[in-house]
Formats: structure tokens, sequence, C-alpha cells
């Protein structure tokens, strides 16, 4: 199993870099170098790709192998980077800025693509065992990539230049390439391929929800996140309205959370290691995880009581940073064993519609954790606090129903 693990965990990290380039590098670089809010903001346009990647899943399942798919895109995404390079945004001046846009959107491109190979080679190459450890190196290295492109390399910067950033990127994106090609784990998937390819229509989704366990796999993944995305972002800006200092939730909402996510991803794969039942195990974390929501909304309705504030050095306040640590830390364990269940649910279609399959699930689980991330705000101020964080604790009990309604075959 190591022998899998390793090159898939070096796959994962270089797969987060571009999140966390794009996340928090790129919006620094680009106002650093004169560039108005309104253009930084419109930089998250070119994340489209990503929401596009039911096109191309097909075709992966399709024309050749999931690793031939993985190399290619991974190569790709190096000479993006180093055409990158070539076109510093300082010396392209304004009229270069559309070159170096269409280079991001095809950087975004690339990377949806190898998201999808790397995540069908997944699938293919982890026996049922393997699957909880195999979730959690997904998961935790893809974190550390978004941590160190978004954060490592934004400490580099003084030091590091435009061209010589990229240049790095492209270095690292054709080793990754070399190990994907030549790694003996990653050479023999354990499921023959069908002959018959799937094709754009409507008898292949027919195809993909008739997989057993599919239907509600996906409405699961679409409203497992919905409440404690929803108080993930309101409750620290309630915090910094009660008198929490910006660089206080940096620390505890940032590093702090970055941390406590990835080690409540490692113990749900420590746990499915040591042969926990799957679902058992999702419905234990997601008790833990209503049961720490109700703690962080009873600390709300405190703080929304007229005259009250976090004040230096209380235990309230103690309470409250703690608090978002702890939800990080749960709600790494129960993504870690949905993503199990994702992929135990993919391994049941066949291997000719494994990556649509997974690519269906993923896009699915995507879009419910950025509906209740978005429209959050616009809840607490239309319904007010109390009655939205009372909302989203409804929300966060509902995937515990659901559990009730599970097929056997995902047991």
């Amino acid at each position: 199993m190591r022998g899998k693990l390793l090159p898939l965990a070096s796959l994962y990290l270089v797969q987060g870099l571009p999140y966390g380039l794009q996340s928090g590098l790129l919006p620094t670089l680009l106002r650093a170098r004169g560039l108005s809010l309104t253009r930084v903001g419109l930089a998250k346009v070119l994340y489209a790709p990503w929401l596009f990647k039911l096109v191309w899943a097909p075709l992966v399942d399709a024309r050749g192998s999931a690793r031939a798919w993985l190399t290619r895109s991974t190569v790709a995404l190096g000479l993006v980077c180093g055409l990158l390079a070539a076109l510093p945004p300082a010396e392209a001046g304004q009229a270069g800025l559309p070159v170096a846009a269409a280079l991001l959107l095809l950087l975004n491109l690339g990377a949806a693509v190898q998201d999808v190979a790397l995540d069908t080679l997944a699938v293919q190459l982890l026996e049922p065992a393997e699957l909880g450890p195999g979730n959690t190196v997904q998961v935790v290295a893809y974190k550390l990539g978004a941590a160190l492109a978004g954060g490592g390399l934004l400490a580099l910067l003084p030091t590091l230049s435009w061209p010589r950033l990229f240049l790095l990127l492209a270095t690292t994106y054709w080793l990754a390439a070399a190990l994907a090609w030549t790694a003996p784990a990653l050479r023999q998937p354990p499921r023959p391929r069908h002959s018959e390819h799937p094709h754009y229509t409507l008898h292949l989704l027919q195809d993909v929800l008739a997989v057993p366990g599919t239907p509600w796999t996906a409405g699961f993944v679409l409203t497992y996140k919905l409440g404690e995305q929803g108080a993930s972002s309101l409750f620290p800006l309630v915090l910094l309205d009660h008198g929490a200092s910006a660089r206080e939730l940096g620390l505890w909402n940032g590093v702090g959370a970055v941390a406590c996510s990835i080690a409540g991803s490692s113990l749900a794969g420590a746990l499915l290691a040591r042969r926990w039942q799957l679902l058992p195990l999702l419905r234990s974390v997601l008790r833990l995880r209503l049961g720490g929501l109700v703690c962080q909304t009873a600390l709300l309705f405190h703080l929304d009581t007229p005259g009250a504030s976090l004040g230096p050095s209380t235990v309230l306040r103690g309470a409250a940073l703690l608090s978002l640590c702890l939800q990080h830390f749960l709600g790494g364990l129960v993504t870690t064993a949905t993503f199990t269940v994702m992929m135990r649910c993919s391994q049941l279609a066949p291997s000719a519609l494994q990556a649509t399959h997974y690519s269906l699930l993923a896009t699915l689980e995507l879009l419910g954790k950025l509906l209740l991330g978005a429209l959050a705000g616009a809840l607490a101020d239309s319904l007010g606090l109390r009655p939205c964080f009372s909302l989203l604790l409804a929300l966060s009990a509902l995937p515990l129903l659901c559990l009730s309604l599970a097929p056997s075959s995902l047991a």
C-alpha cells in the first residue's frame, strides 16, 4: 500500500498548488503590480473550467488511460507556467494582461483535467481496504499543496520574482509528470477497461445514476456541508464584530484551522485503516460536528445580546477561538470519511464510467460547499443571526437523517 500512497501523496500535493496560487498568491502579486481591485476580483472568473469537469471526464474515460491523461495534463501545466514566466506583468504592461489572463485560464483548464485524471487513477488503484488511507492522503496532501503555494511562496515574494516563481512551478510540474509516468505502482490499475466508450448523451447520465448507491451519494455530498460551511463563513465575522482582532482570526481561523483540519483528516484515515466501519464512523463524526455547532451557536446567541463583547483574556474569547479550530478538526474528519464514501461508490461503476462518475460526485460536493458559503451572509442579513444559525443547525442535522437511508452497497 505504501508504494501507491507515496506517489499519490506527491501528485495530490502538486494538484493543490493552483488553488493556493490563485486564492492566496496571485491576488497579492497582481495588486502589487498596480492592478485595480476590480481586475483582481475578476480573476476569479478564471476558475470557470473547474465547473465543467463533467465535460471532459467522459474523454478521460473513453480515450487512453487515466495515467496518460494525468501525465499529459501535468506536462501542459508546466508549459503554461513556463509561458507565464516569460510574461511578467510589470514588463507586459496593460496590453499584456489579456495574454496573461488567457494563460491563467489554460492553467485552470489543465488543473481541472489533472484533477479528473488523478481522482480516476486513485479510484482504479486503491483496493477497498486502502480507501481510508488513500482519501486521507488525498485531502491532506491537497491542503498542504494549497498552503504551500498560497502561503509559502507568498513569504518568498521579496526574493522570488515573477519569472523565477513560475519557472519553479514549471519545474515542479515536470517532475510530477515524470513521477506519474514512471512510478511502477501507478502503471497497473487492477481493473481492466471496457472496450465500449461513453458518449455525450442522456444515456451516459442514466448509466452513471444507475450505479448502485449513486442517487443517495449524490444527495448526501450535496447537503453534508451546508450547515458547516455557512457557520464557518459567518462565525469569524461575528467574532470580528465583537472585538476579536483580524490578526487573531488570521492565526486561529487560518494557520490553526488548516492544522486542525489536517489532523482531523489524518485521524479519520487512521480509524478507517484500523477497520472501523465507514458508515458508523461517519455517523459518529457527524454527531460530534453537530454537537460542536450547538456549542458554537450557544456562544453566538450570547454574543448577540446587547453589550456583549469578547474582552481581552476572557474565557469567552478563548472558547470562541478554540471553537473555530474544533469545527475545522471535525470538518476534516467528516470530509475524509465522505470522500471515502464517494470513492467507494465510484468503484462500483464500470471502469469505463469511473472518471465521469467520480467527477459528478465531486462537482456536487463542491457545489454544496459553495452554495451556503455564498448565501450565508445574505441569510444573516435578512433573517438575523439567531434565526440564521438555527437554520444552519437544522441543515447540519440533515446528513444524519440521510445516513439512515444509506444503501447497503456502500456499507
